[in-house]
């Protein structure tokens, strides 16, 4: 799989350079890891930060100009202890998120680079995300105008009612689940952004906002090791991960 993210990026992305500006999302509210009493992006793996794992891959990533960093207002003072403590060289500013992802992501679109040809959405706690998929995914933006990091359902799928009762077993031949980074064309994401402003349209994620907009949005596949530290045992997992293929 790394091979093959490595061949698609090096053949679409090597005559850009660094176009790609990049939204990492901090500002969620934590309930699932610890009921908000800390942030997941600061709790530690293998002693470092989760989000200092994530900013370390876009950093690496060849198609990457800038790092914007979306956070909570009363955590602004954490990331900007991080910032001066290490030797980050993209990030270009810090922005306080709203009370939902797709606000945060509007807020941190608003702050971008305007010559930047491409924008990259991802998950602050998503740490385990590689040079190589971010490469992956943008290089797939640049074809389609639209991309995201994704990995075919595997599981069975039954859909249940209200009172957690099977309903019908679904079909997982076309079932994907969803991962960042998402990525689009600069232009493109902003016509979507203010698709859904003027029809008020909320979503989960900018892949439904692209789809509202009636866009297109072309699944990478990247695996299943780019998980989402979502509750306090996805640390264990990430670190058996980082583990297993050797990183530090």
């Amino acid at each position: 799989m790394k091979k093959l993210f490595s061949q698609l990026s090096e053949k679409i992305n090597s005559s850009h350079g660094a176009d790609t500006s990049a939204i990492l999302l901090c500002a969620g509210e934590s309930t699932r890891f610890s009921q908000g009493r800390s942030s997941k992006q600061m709790a530690s793996v293998l002693g470092k930060a989760v989000v200092s794992r994530t900013i370390d891959a876009f950093e690496e990533a060849p198609s990457i100009k800038e790092i914007v960093l979306v956070v909570k207002k009363e955590e602004a003072d954490d990331y900007n202890k991080l910032i001066c403590d290490s030797a980050y060289k993209k990030i270009s500013c810090i922005v306080v998120g709203g009370d939902t992802r797709q606000i945060s992501a509007m807020r941190g679109f608003k702050h971008i680079s305007e010559k930047s040809k491409l924008v990259a959405i991802h998950d602050g706690a998503r740490c385990l995300v590689t040079p190589d998929i971010i490469e992956a995914v943008i290089a797939e933006a640049r074809l389609s105008g639209a991309a995201s990091a994704a990995s075919r359902v595997t599981d069975t799928v039954k859909m249940a009612d209200d009172g957690n009762n099977i309903v019908r077993t679904v079909s997982r031949e076309n079932m994907w689940t969803v991962q960042t980074p998402q990525v689009f064309e600069h232009q493109l994401y902003r016509s979507c952004v203010e698709n859904a402003a003027q029809k008020g349209i909320t979503a989960t994620d900018d892949c439904m906002l692209a789809e509202a907009y009636g866009q297109k949005v072309k699944l990478v596949e990247t695996g299943r090791e780019n998980i989402k530290i979502t509750y306090k045992e996805d640390i264990l997992l990430a670190e058996a991960l980082i583990k297993a293929r050797g990183d530090k």
